[in-house]
Parts: C-alpha cells; structure tokens; sequence
C-alpha cells in the first residue's frame, strides 16, 4: 500500500482501523509509519486506566510512592520546583495500574508488535522509565512544554535495540486545544542522520550507526532542531481510547496545547528488538530520549 500525501490529507479518518481491519491496519502502517487502532479498549477498560493513573499521579506528588516512578528522567532541565509540585509523568505505570498493564500487554498489541518486529520482540517495561503515564497540560504549575522533531531511534543510535514500535494508548482525545501529535508519512523508510547535532547538545556516543531507517535514500530535507514546518507533515488527530503505534524511524513530534485549561494525558511504551538493556547501557539513550 503506498499512499501519496495528497491521499493522506483527504483522508476522512486518518490511518485509522478497528480491530476487524488488522491487515488493512498493517499494511497502512508499513506504507506510513504509523497508524490509530480504535475500539481495543472498552470505555469501562478506558475508564479504569484514566483512574488508575490519576490515582498514582496524585500519589506520586504526595509522596506515597518511591522514588522510581517520578519524573527527573523526563523532565526539562528548567522545570525548577514545578516537577515537585506537579507530575507530569508516572514512570513505571505499569507496576501501578493493572489496565495499563493489561493494555501494553494485549494480545492484539502483542501479535501486531510481532508482525513488524517479529517474534522476539519484548516490552520495555523494567528499564529506567518503563511505561509511561503522561500528562501533557500545559499550564503555569506544569513544566511540560513541547517535544520537537526527532525520530526515537535517534536517542541511542549506538543502542541494539532498534528497530522498535512505539505505542500510546489515549485517555483524552486530541486537537488543537490540548495539543496533537505531528508526522511526516513514509519517513520511517529515509536513512535519518544521528543527530550530531541536537537541541540538548548531547554528541552521538562512540559505535553509533551513521544513519537509521528502513531504505538507503536520504531525508530530501533537515530534519529541524526544534519546531519547524516539514514539507509533508501532517497532523494526527485521536479518539479517547485511540492507540498510536509508530516507527522507531519515524519522524514525529508534539504540537503544544493552546488551551492553558486543556489535558491531554496517555500511556506510553514501546516494544523492542535484540538484547534487554542494563541501567548503566541506557543511561545515554535516557538523555537523548528526554529532548
């Protein structure tokens, strides 16, 4: 399946598929990168997760919780008392909330992960952050601002553990109000540089690939450090209980909510490929996944 942008812009429901439509669902995601699988989730099972990891967001600030499901790993350098006052990430959610759990570890999910990384890929739920619970508000108590262009696999490309596919599992739907995610369709297929150069100024480490993706061709642009426009960008638009999965090469990014009051919050992991890694090995791709 090969899809033009033209194609994608006139695009009702954008790369979205239901559980009935898993070849449909594949073949899209294969051609662009990334995909919405809607309707896995009952709305009592989406209820759940978002009072699950409401609870441990509330706990987390309150000091109920250890150490290791707080947020220092993720949050902006800047962020100054804001990240004690206010949670903007639960790591380790699935140690917290048994739908979460459940969800990252779907069947379903499961045998798609399997289809595109095959059938040794494995969950990476016990390192560093593991799962994460998200909640990307964007007002004054938050320090939760934006994540600019990147493709994951460029924060380790030193790392054996790509090709990966990320999945985000929707508590609120999204739009402008509260912020969206950006792609550039079919970019996963482009030889991405290592960012040698990048927004933390962080050099790529020793043994890392010059170059990811699943084709040779080179990106026909830059990829920006920060924000700006991509020739072939689109938005991507969820339901509540919506599930993104995306590309480890694919290139991607957060659009900022314009609505102070907005909440846009979701459960975040990904599946792997090759060796588990230890804490010391992932502390640099910690770094470089923070930008």
């Amino acid at each position: 399946m090969d899809t033009s942008i033209g194609e994608l812009r006139m695009a009702t429901d954008l790369g979205v598929f239901g559980p009935d439509r898993l070849d449909d669902l594949d073949a899209w995601f294969r051609a662009n990168g990334f995909v919405i699988l809607r309707g896995l989730l009952s709305a009592v099972e989406v209820d759940a997760l978002e009072a699950e990891c409401a609870r441990a967001q509330v706990d987390l600030v309150a000091g109920r919780l250890p150490g290791r499901f707080g947020t220092s790993i993720l949050i902006e350098g800047d962020a100054g008392e804001k990240a004690t006052r206010f949670a903007n990430y639960v790591t380790h959610i699935t140690e917290l909330s048994p739908t979460a759990r459940a969800a990252a570890s779907h069947p379903l999910v499961v045998g798609l992960m399997q289809r595109w990384l095959g059938a040794g890929c494995w969950l990476m739920d016990d390192v560093r952050f593991g799962v994460v619970y998200q909640d990307a508000r964007p007002g004054r108590e938050s320090s939760y601002t934006r994540i600019g262009w990147h493709s994951d696999w460029q924060s380790g490309p030193h790392l054996r553990i790509f090709p990966s596919v990320a999945f985000t599992f929707h508590i609120d739907a999204t739009s402008p109000d509260n912020g969206f995610l950006r792609v550039v369709p079919g970019s996963h297929r482009w030889a991405t540089p290592a960012p040698y150069d990048n927004i933390n100024g962080i050099p790529v480490p020793e043994g890392a690939d010059p170059a990811g993706g699943w084709g040779d061709e080179a990106p026909p642009v830059p990829m920006p450090l920060a924000f700006g426009k991509v020739p072939g960008e689109v938005a991507v638009y969820t339901e509540r209980g919506d599930v993104i999965f995306h590309d480890s090469y694919l290139w991607h990014s957060a659009a900022r909510a314009t609505d102070d009051g907005a909440r846009r919050r979701h459960v975040r992991g990904a599946y792997h490929t090759g060796e588990h890694l230890s804490e010391d090995g992932f502390e640099t791709f910690v770094k470089n996944a923070a930008r």
